[in-house]
């Protein structure tokens, strides 16, 4: 092979990894691929989530679909997308880690989230397993319930966010609860600590979601 046809070559291989990088180079592209790493979900229930209109939605999800991030399936007039493979949840892992380490501003934004540190589980993720595995801690799956029916931290709970405090009476008193939604970036679990709390409940969170968990290596709830 000559050296221009193996330049051309490692310009043709680069152009294609950068395919990914385009794809991701958009914050809500990110926010709905962490969307997608909850499950199958329709173009309406991303749009919603992610607070655009359906059209724009469909235009990221297209574009994440030509990089061969997301798949879709028509079910009558909905058209339901999801991630093309695990690994692409891990990605979404990876870059979030590799921009924590990096970037000071996001940092910052993290340590306000963490403005009340004492409401942040205070065990490993192993740890936490072995607590909940033996009763000693009540894990919360604050998610939508479908998202927990495609898979789970391992012996969480149910109780999407919304239904949390007309079901406080299901929850033991005296147990330490850890509540968790989609990953770093949710709030769901921060609401439902502070509602926890409120109503005398120790309660803390923790920023792993599923995509965290599977990343790491752990196993998961089954369906």
């Amino acid at each position: 092979m000559s050296a221009v046809d193996h330049r051309t070559l490692k310009d043709l291989l680069y152009e294609q990894v950068a395919r990914v990088g385009k794809a991701l180079a958009s914050p809500k592209r990110l926010e709905m691929l962490e969307m997608l790493a909850q499950g199958e979900k329709s173009v309406e229930t991303v749009a919603g989530e992610v607070a655009v209109d359906v059209k724009l939605a469909s235009a990221h999800l297209k574009a994440l679909k030509e990089a061969r991030l997301v798949q879709s399936r028509r079910d009558g007039k909905r058209m339901l997308y999801r991630l093309s493979g695990q690994d692409v949840a891990h990605l979404g892992v990876t870059l979030r880690q590799v921009a924590e380490e990096h970037l000071v501003e996001l940092r910052v934004a993290l340590q306000q989230m963490m403005a009340e540190p004492d409401r942040l589980a205070k065990v490993g993720r192993k740890e936490l397993l072995a607590q909940a595995k033996r009763g000693e801690v009540v894990v919360l799956d604050v998610r939508p319930p479908e998202e927990y029916d495609t898979a789970h931290l391992p012996y969480a709970r149910s109780m999407p966010l919304a239904e949390l405090e007309h079901r406080l009476s299901e929850l033991p008193r005296g147990v330490d609860i850890v509540a968790y939604c989609r990953g770093p970036f949710c709030l769901m679990s921060d609401e439902a600590v502070k509602l926890l709390r409120r109503r005398g409940f120790r309660a803390s969170k923790t920023f792993d979601g599923v995509s965290e968990w599977r990343a790491a290596g752990l196993p998961l709830g089954k369906p």
